[in-house]
């Protein structure tokens, strides 16, 4: 699938890597190796899609029409070997030989696009503090977006009926409700305590798995997400830009991204991962135009626009406007490219760096000044996510060795 030619942690990325796993039909048997297979997007915009199936391709050798059996059939390899000349067999490309430059270019464009989409955002609510009204843009612009791949071709649209709208509508949903809180929280405060903030969400994933779904998680998990904990408390008793509307958006956001998660797995369809985030793109933009419209209209209508525009110009603001919601709709889509290369230990790691990468240069471009004890607190929470991440890959890899 293409990076950007095809669209789609949190989420919202945040952190959509997200984000969100809609699993095949148990019935058939995947061919995929388990590396691909474990595709996964977190964060306010990082979430995970499903893959197309091909059933024809799936199916026995026994379970072959007939027809399809005559018209295909097999030769020994000898005589299959012998038939085509030495010469023209095409030597593997550089991509297809090293396919580690590929990953690594793709982790680098996820990472990229991540960063300057927080920037970005941050830098329009200096002087445009509407989250409702941009939220709604960043699903604009890449609902357009789809849509125009879809016009193209690229990908062809999957046909969607009213039982895949119940399974999608949920999760569009809580994605909708995970977005906006998320901007409103990054509206209100620091990028890179917000992002502190967020690191708290494995926190709600494992409650919701013990407590909503019945499942039992594992003691070492739990112990794992003490210093996660720890290192947001500390920090946010000593951050200078704190506030409590910040602080409550961001853990509404968290919920709604676990909620997401939840429903996800409910959500079981052989669409692609494109088409499934068009059809959420969609459903969540239609639903986060009214409460836009309600909260922050009039108070646009009257001078937020006018402001803006005075501040900043007619074309600045539009293009910032348009920019912020394409690198919000590309690095969502890059982190599902991304992800659906590497193995889930690898999937861990690159998403607790990209929230490292985040907090980094949000801290660098802003200049934010913050004190010693929140320093400690974002990174000893920091490396509680990372030793959470680390235990939960080794135990999902450890079920999928016994299963197999």
């Amino acid at each position: 699938m293409p990076a950007l030619g095809t669209l789609s942690a949190g989420g919202a990325a945040a952190g959509v890597a997200g984000l969100l796993r809609l699993r095949r039909g148990p019935s058939v048997a995947s061919p995929l190796p388990a590396a691909a297979r474990a595709g996964a997007v977190h964060d306010g915009g990082q979430l995970v899609w499903g893959r197309q199936l091909r059933p024809v391709l799936l199916l026995p050798a026994g379970l072959l029409p007939s027809q399809a059996s005559k018209r295909l059939p097999l030769r020994p390899p000898a005589a299959s070997a012998s038939s085509e000349p030495a010469g023209d067999a095409k030597a593997p490309g550089i991509l297809e030989k090293y396919p580690a430059i590929t990953t690594g270019f793709f982790f680098f464009m996820w990472y990229f696009l991540n960063v300057i989409f927080n920037i970005l955002n941050k830098k329009i609510y200096n002087y445009f503090p509407y989250p409702y009204f941009v939220s709604v843009i960043h699903l604009l612009v890449g609902v357009v977006y789809c849509l125009i791949s879809w016009a193209v071709g690229l990908p062809k649209r999957a046909p969607i009926n009213s039982t895949l709208l119940k399974l999608l509508f949920p999760v569009a949903l809580c994605h909708a409700l995970g977005h906006v809180t998320s901007n409103v929280s990054f509206a209100t405060v620091a990028v890179s305590f917000a992002h502190t903030i967020k690191a708290l969400e494995p926190f709600f994933n494992a409650a919701a798995t013990q407590f909503v779904l019945g499942q039992t998680v594992p003691l070492s998990l739990w112990l794992s997400l003490a210093p996660v904990v720890l290192g947001v408390s500390m920090a946010s008793l000593t951050e200078l830009s704190f506030n409590w509307k910040g602080f409550i958006n961001a853990m509404i956001s968290n919920i709604s991204f676990t909620y997401r998660s939840i429903y996800s797995k409910k959500a079981m369809t052989d669409m692609d991962s494109t088409n499934v985030y068009a059809y959420i793109s969609i459903i969540a933009l239609i639903v986060c135009i009214p409460p836009a419209i309600i909260i922050e209209g009039p108070q646009l209508m009257q001078y937020g626009l006018n402001d803006a525009i005075a501040k900043v110009g007619l074309t600045k603001f539009v293009s910032d406007l348009f920019l912020v919601g394409l690198f919000y709709h590309l690095y969502n889509q890059l982190a599902t490219n991304t992800l659906e290369r590497v193995a889930p230990l690898t999937h861990a790691v690159g998403n607790v760096l990209k929230r490292v990468f985040v907090i980094g240069f949000s801290i660098i471009i802003f200049g934010n000044r913050i004190t010693t004890q929140t320093g400690i607190g974002t990174c000893v929470a920091i490396a509680g996510v990372a030793i959470y991440s680390y235990i939960k890959a080794k135990i999902e890899e450890e079920k999928r060795a016994k299963s197999a």
